[in-house]
């Protein structure tokens, strides 16, 4: 990837959005020591154009910005950093400089359930101590898959009865592992619906 710092004086912007909600988090500006820093140290860094020096978000707040993917646009003078945040962005205390939320609350039904796989593969990709989704993952494949037989199990358990709050959870722990066992299948959510698409129209 070439980065051209020449033609913004040595700086470029750089756009960081939630790699897992999608949501624009905040723009910031790097030179070439602060892109590589943010290569290096896996946490976003910029060049402060107030304060005349290199600086990493979170370096005093402690809300850093976990890096996942870094791409540059078509003419390579400006930059897209997908990161996860440990805390809120802005200085007020905000989720994002924009002061929109960043919460999976404020998303649709069919949103939240890609939201949800895109944190099942964040997990698979970047495993956290004490995760049960990692605790899944580290079982394998065929205790995955057991799992979903169990669940579903439970489900049809819980469908003879009348009690409905039972029934949702055990439909939420069917989706759940459902969504786990895709991801160790290295299927989408999204290739499913095509499926489902299809037959619709028959």
């Amino acid at each position: 990837m070439v980065i051209d710092f020449e033609k913004g004086d040595g700086l470029v912007p750089a756009i960081v959005q939630d790699a897992v909600t999608h949501r624009v988090l905040m723009l910031g500006y790097m030179n070439a020591e602060a892109y590589q820093l943010t290569l290096d140290r896996g946490l976003v860094t910029f060049w402060s154009r107030s304060r005349k020096r290199i600086w990493t978000k979170g370096e005093t707040s402690g809300n850093f910005l976990q890096v996942r993917e870094i791409l540059a646009d078509c003419d390579g003078d400006t930059l897209l950093v997908k990161a996860i945040p440990t805390g809120p962005v802005c200085h007020t205390g905000a989720d994002t400089c924009f002061n929109e939320e960043n919460e999976p609350s404020e998303m649709t039904s069919s949103e939240f359930l890609y939201y949800l796989e895109d944190v099942i593969n964040d997990r698979r990709n970047n495993p956290q101590e004490g995760s049960y989704t990692n605790h899944l993952f580290s079982r394998g494949l065929n205790k995955i898959a057991q799992k979903v037989g169990e669940e579903a199990v439970e489900l049809i358990i819980e469908s003879k009865d009348n009690n409905k709050e039972l029934f949702l959870g055990e439909a939420a722990d069917l989706i759940y592992h459902f969504l786990v066992l895709l991801a160790q299948k290295d299927t989408s959510l999204s290739e499913v619906v095509e499926v489902l698409k299809g037959r619709h129209c028959r």
